[in-house]
């Protein structure tokens, strides 16, 4: 069985500057990434000063409604809610979902965070799904990983299939070795590495081996910062690109990840 799976933080469906609507522009781009299964961030359920600004270009169903059209069915996961809307973690598949559930793992009353699991089933098997957004701070990065952690471990058995996927705002990549540790998972660029140059060379004079990094995504136009990540269990990554560059940066001011998965 083969899955193609993206992550995107899509900014609310809004340009970074000016707060243009990009709703529209996001669900071609979305669309063309064939994608069978998507992990999204920051997504608009609702905003209503948006709705009443932007009228003709701000669509009356909510984003991850909108975004899933009749091709994927979707989830969310509200996160963050004021006055005016919500915004939260949403999943879209085009394979039944057959659960969903958001938990609430914000860490101070400032950053509203949550971790969307669902279970969808896949031709072959059921997949654990989590979606999640980490926040700003080393600290509260920390403890919501080792909710995600338990999450993961209470509610998929040993050796179910699992994809992890978001924006972890892990920038100086402290979360990773945890993850795999714990959970058995591996980070879909872990094998994409490179074999060569001289900081190579050095690593392995010490017994240190390849660096691990994970892929550049942030600013979507020209990436420098590791924030999203895509991590699985029980799948052998065939391909794993990042999406970026001048088009890309008009969308978001992330870039999405695009993986190639084949079941094990």
């Amino acid at each position: 069985m083969k899955l193609r799976i993206t992550t995107y933080n899509i900014h609310k469906g809004v340009s970074s500057f000016g707060a243009r609507p990009r709703i529209h522009a996001l669900k071609q781009a979305i669309n063309a990434m064939q994608s069978d299964v998507l992990f999204l961030q920051e997504v608009q359920g609702r905003h209503d000063l948006h709705a009443l600004k932007h009228a003709t270009d701000w669509p009356e169903l909510s984003q991850q409604d909108f975004l899933a059209g009749d091709s994927h069915q979707c989830a969310y996961g509200m996160n963050a809610v004021y006055d005016h809307g919500h915004h939260g973690n949403a999943l879209l598949s085009s394979f039944p979902i057959l659960s969903s559930r958001n938990q609430n793992i914000s860490d101070h009353k400032y950053e509203s965070r949550g971790i969307l699991h669902c279970v969808v089933r896949a031709p072959e098997a059921e997949v654990h799904c989590f979606v999640i957004h980490l926040g700003l701070f080393a600290g509260s990065r920390k403890r919501q990983t080792a909710a995600l952690i338990e999450a993961v471990s209470s509610s998929a058995e040993a050796g179910a299939p699992i994809i992890i996927a978001g924006d972890f705002n892990d920038w100086g990549n402290h979360l990773s070795e945890e993850l795999r540790e714990t959970l058995g998972v591996t980070e879909v660029f872990d094998e994409n590495l490179s074999r060569r140059g001289f900081g190579t060379y050095l690593r392995q004079l010490s017994g240190r081996g390849t660096k691990i990094q994970p892929a550049r995504t942030f600013p979507a136009a020209m990436p420098f910062l590791q924030l999203d990540r895509i991590y699985v269990r029980g799948f052998k990554v065939e391909s794993a690109a990042v999406l970026h560059g001048t088009m890309w940066g008009k969308l978001s001011d992330h870039a999405p990840i695009v993986a190639n998965l084949q079941l094990k």
